[in-house]
């Protein structure tokens, strides 16, 4: 009865935490120079002149008294802020300032299975390998397995995700000669994906995947073998794991049934991005391999000033992050239902 209360009073703060998240988010696109009142007003005086000459045309305060009412900035803040939140719910039916022709949604809506397959491959896969192999390591402490795995893990650690995809494009994607040619150079799917059977399309997808995947999996990958390889390491030495040696227990026993899942406790914390990571992406990779994702999007809309997709995306990815969390502390109990989230 305590932990659902306790998760009853996480869901509740979730709606203060958006809000305050989304409000502040908001506040700041109001003071960012280059907004939509600003652009309109480039657009008016015009750029282009006869014979490539810069024509600039005066504005009146008509105008921009017109531009400020249109997009909202005559009215106070939380004016603004309640009409993007309820009118435009929570600014993804709001027309994006870049596509005039297309809302918040519906840009993140065509990014979505990109960035979902691209994120969720690349979470699972990466606690589909680091923990079986912190494991090991942990097991094959001061070993040559220990020693060649853990130098193989930093050298890659070492080396940025967007340098190692492009060392991976140039050695398996054939865009320097000598090299091997096993992988297309970028996109998410080839020319000819919509002429492809079932299991076609799905070869196509993984041939694209393939290397951003990895480049994703190398960021986190060391960090979560070693974190799994020294939380197994402590609590092989505690005095628990001596009282089951002591009674007769077997290591095997000790170790896999009991100091295994105490150990995967750091690991869970994790669990919560499920959520997020189908919106977060990556900005650099995707960038490599020019897959449309949500991080390219995000990168287009800041730097295009195109705040309502901008805000789209937060409103979106702080919900998702805020359930994460809770999911995480769930995570906790399902590894030890000893957690009591009153202390």
């Amino acid at each position: 009865m305590e932990r659902l209360d306790y998760f009853l009073k996480r869901l509740l703060l979730v709606v203060p935490t958006f809000l305050g998240i989304t409000f502040a988010c908001f506040c700041l696109t109001l003071f960012i120079p280059g907004g939509p009142v600003e652009q309109a007003m480039l657009r008016m005086r015009g750029a282009g002149g006869a014979g490539g000459e810069v024509q600039t045309k005066a504005i009146s305060k008509e105008q921009i008294k017109w531009l400020n009412e249109h997009y909202d900035r005559d009215k106070p803040i939380y004016k603004q802020y309640w009409k993007w939140l309820w009118h435009y719910r929570l600014g993804l039916t709001m027309p994006s300032y870049q596509y005039t022709n297309k809302t918040a949604w519906q840009l993140i809506q065509g990014r979505f299975r990109v960035s979902l397959i691209f994120g969720v491959l690349g979470f699972f896969l990466t606690y589909l390998v680091c923990i079986p192999l912190g494991i090991t390591k942990a097991l094959r402490d001061g070993g040559s397995f220990d020693l060649v795995s853990s130098l193989i893990v930093f050298v890659g650690y070492a080396i940025p995700a967007f340098a190692f995809g492009m060392l991976l494009k140039m050695m398996f994607c054939g865009t320097v000669d000598g090299f091997l040619d096993w992988f297309p150079v970028a996109g998410f799917t080839s020319q000819y994906y919509e002429t492809l059977g079932t299991w076609g399309k799905v070869k196509d997808i993984a041939m694209h995947m393939f290397l951003p995947v990895l480049c994703y999996m190398i960021g986190n990958f060391a960090v979560l073998t070693v974190l799994m390889k020294n939380s197994l390491l402590e609590h092989i030495g505690r005095d628990y794991i001596r009282t089951v040696l002591a009674k007769g227990g077997t290591p095997r026993r000790a170790i896999w049934g009991h100091a295994l899942r105490n150990s995967l406790i750091p690991i869970v914390t994790g669990f919560g991005g499920i959520l997020t990571i189908m919106f977060a992406g990556s900005v650099l990779i995707e960038r490599v391999f020019e897959i449309p994702g949500m991080g390219v999007l995000s990168l287009e809309a800041i730097t295009n000033r195109d705040f309502p997709v901008f805000l789209g995306i937060v409103s979106i990815t702080s919900v998702l992050g805020l359930i994460g969390n809770i999911l995480s502390d769930f995570c906790y109990i399902l590894v030890d239902p000893r957690i009591n989230f009153q202390q």
